[in-house]
This record gives structure tokens, sequence and C-alpha cells, in this order.
């Protein structure tokens, strides 16, 4: 179950962003607001990956 977890998100994420109209939305919202919202969207999945795969050894 914990293996079929992060492929199912993977999975999901990609099928429900769309990559031409999360651009487009971008372009739309400005340049500098384009900018923020990618960082933080790099930055959530980064977070995201090593809380998944390891984010710190707990015993």
């Amino acid at each position: 179950m914990k293996r079929i977890f992060p492929f199912t998100l993977i999975v999901l994420t990609c099928l429900s962003l769309s990559s031409c109209s999360v651009i487009e939305g971008i372009f739309k919202a400005g340049v500098w607001s384009g900018i923020i919202i990618v960082v933080v969207v790099v930055a959530l999945v980064i977070w995201l990956l090593a809380k998944l795969f390891g984010g710190g050894s707990k015993n």
C-alpha cells in the first residue's frame, strides 16, 4: 500500500494539471505572480517527496 500511494499521487497530479492550461493561467496572471507560483509549487513538490521517501530517520 505504501508503494502504490506515491505512484497514484503522481499519476493523479499529472492527469489533473494540464500543462497548457497551467501556462495559460500563469501568463494571464502576470509574470511575477507566475514565478512565485512556480517556485511555491516546486518547493511543495520537493518537500512532499522528501517526506514520502525518508525526510528524516525517526528511531
